[in-house]
């Protein structure tokens, strides 16, 4: 029984879902949501601000500042308001209001920037203004989630081996790219490792991170305005990009079979299946990574109006069957027979 006194001394590292009775491919989903902060950046939050303790750049005045769209925002938060650290999150208009609501009970300060880039991206107009304030107020310590190593060193030093030893005989793994912290720690770790393992990085279109054509995007998370300065695509050996729309598809299938995931899960497995579908895939063992839970994205994901609005009403139309040439899971149950029709009598409820 764990019996934590901090709340980021806790996080579910073993917990993964079969997808295959979902999407008709085998493809084990790491569920990274199960902590106090909700999301797989808790792991990124954790190491930065303990890398800045150990090197003594945080002292008693220190204002902890960060650029977030929402997950690592939470996580600092909530690292801020245990060791007694105040802290400032400028994030823009597609944060979830659930997110900026947590972080605010949790004692954290929020900066919404209004000014969106001719790309279509607010990041820019967020690090503006963390420069400008930096610059203004000594007492500000940015810890830069998009050039810190200890970003992408705490998804080597604990994402990674956690998946190697839940399936030693692993042979893709699909990776969601956002700062890329994820994406480089896992596919460092595995480039060392004692078997090949294939590297699939998960974007969303109208990103650039790997060149693609700047666009408007609304579901925070996965994607990026500008190249994320982390990452090295020597170590990634394929890249898959996935429209919004395919991102509310996936989400909306998943809860249906009783699975509430965030808009970056939906995009990772929508990544994950699409590149399963194209590629021979059959007797490999692949595993994706679920950044969040779903909870934060009841108003924007799982809305029907906010959905409609933006991506029109074709976008939640019925799941089509599972292909054909999918084996069936178990055996096929017997189709049910009519049964007799019972007579009403009164007294029944």
């Amino acid at each position: 029984m764990p019996v934590i006194s901090a709340p980021y001394a806790f996080n579910e590292e073993e917990l993964y879902v079969d997808l295959r009775s979902i999407f008709g491919h085998s493809l084990f989903l790491k569920c990274e949501g199960f902590n106090f902060a909700g999301s797989i950046k808790l792991k990124a939050a954790t190491e930065m601000v303990e890398s800045a303790e150990r090197a003594g750049d945080l002292r008693p005045e220190t204002i902890l500042v960060e650029s977030s769209s929402g997950n690592l925002g939470v996580a600092l938060s909530m690292i801020a308001a245990s060791k007694g650290y105040r802290f400032l999150c400028v994030t823009d208009s597609r944060c979830n209001l659930a997110t900026r609501l947590m972080m605010e009970a949790l004692g954290s300060q929020v900066h919404v920037v209004a000014d969106q880039e001719s790309n279509g991206g607010f990041l820019g107009a967020r690090l503006a203004y963390i420069r400008s304030l930096c610059a203004s107020d000594e007492r500000c310590l940015w810890l830069s989630q998009y050039t810190n190593p200890s970003n992408w060193q705490a998804h080597y030093r604990r994402t990674a081996p956690a998946i190697a030893r839940a399936f030693p005989r692993l042979d893709l793994l699909f990776v969601g790219a956002g700062t890329t912290g994820t994406l480089m720690g896992c596919a460092r770790y595995f480039r060392e490792w004692n078997r090949p393992v294939r590297i699939i990085a998960v974007d969303s279109v109208g990103s650039v991170t790997f060149g693609g054509t700047p666009g408007h995007r609304m579901i925070p998370g996965l994607g990026m305005s500008v190249q994320p300065p982390l990452l090295d695509e020597s170590y990634v050996d394929d890249v898959v990009q996935v429209e919004e729309a395919d991102t509310i598809r996936a989400c909306h299938r998943l809860a249906k079979r009783g699975f509430v995931f965030g808009g970056s899960t939906g995009t990772v497995v929508s990544g994950a299946t699409d590149w399963l579908t194209r590629h021979e895939a059959l007797g490999r063992t692949a595993v994706a990574i679920a950044p969040d839970l779903g909870e934060r994205y009841l108003d924007t994901v799982y809305h029907d109006n906010w959905v409609q609005d933006l991506y029109g009403e074709d976008v939640l139309a019925p799941d089509p069957p599972l292909d054909a040439d999918v084996a069936p899971l178990g055996p096929t149950s017997p189709e049910p027979q009519p049964q007799p029709r019972r007579r009403r009598r009164r007294h029944d409820a």
